[in-house]
């Protein structure tokens, strides 16, 4: 494992075992850091190389990828930015470590960056699993995904995200051409084996 602070971010790099699988961008929920989903990636692919940047925006101690005015309530404007910051990230760090296109695995906070990439700067990713990812609000312009393939998993018993956000997620994605896979499980906001079991499963697929 090494660590390029330099490349803009604070981060985490591990290297593929073996060629041939699609790299992962792991991206945290609200309050994680660059270490807290190493042990999920390095579950769910094994042989895969890892990058994992830790959100630059601090609340209250917080680290996240983007500000928010409330629960559930994004600033917009700097969503923008940091997705524009976020994917230049993952261009410099696609030369400095000599590997692909990154597949996305976000939790929360990082599943909606994630998604603010795919919408944004397509051209940065291989693919997405969203985990409790939310969409409140329209977006004024799609890109064409062209069936860029999209695994989007929420809870029906998420107090944080509203039926209508993951909802309005699922038909965004898909109205801009993306191949996506949703699963509404029998969950809350927090990970569960059904979300690592269907995630290991999917990048089986890829």
């Amino acid at each position: 494992m090494s660590e390029k602070p330099d490349l803009g971010f604070v981060h985490r790099f591990v290297p593929a075992e073996t060629p041939g699988h699609a790299p992962l961008l792991l991206l945290h929920g609200t309050g994680g850091d660059e270490n807290d989903l190493l042990p999920l990636g390095a579950q769910l692919s094994p042989a895969a190389a890892l990058l994992s940047p830790r959100g630059k925006v601090n609340e209250q101690g917080m680290p996240r990828f983007f500000k928010r005015r409330a629960e559930g309530v994004f600033d917009i404007e700097d969503l923008k930015a940091r997705t524009e910051e976020l994917a230049d990230f993952i261009e410099s760090a696609r030369k400095a470590y000599g590997i692909g296109k990154p597949i996305a695995l976000g939790f929360s906070n990082g599943a909606n960056i994630a998604w603010s990439l795919l919408l944004n700067r397509p051209e940065t990713l291989a693919g997405a699993i969203l985990i409790r990812g939310m969409l409140p609000f329209d977006p004024p312009s799609l890109p064409k995904l062209d069936g860029l393939p999209v695994l989007m998993l929420n809870g029906s018993a998420d107090p944080i995200v509203p039926p209508e956000t993951s909802e309005r997620l699922v038909e965004t994605l898909r109205r801009a051409g993306a191949d996506v896979r949703y699963e509404l499980l029998p969950a809350s906001h927090q990970l569960t084996q059904q979300d690592l079991v269907l995630a290991a499963e999917w990048l089986r697929g890829r």
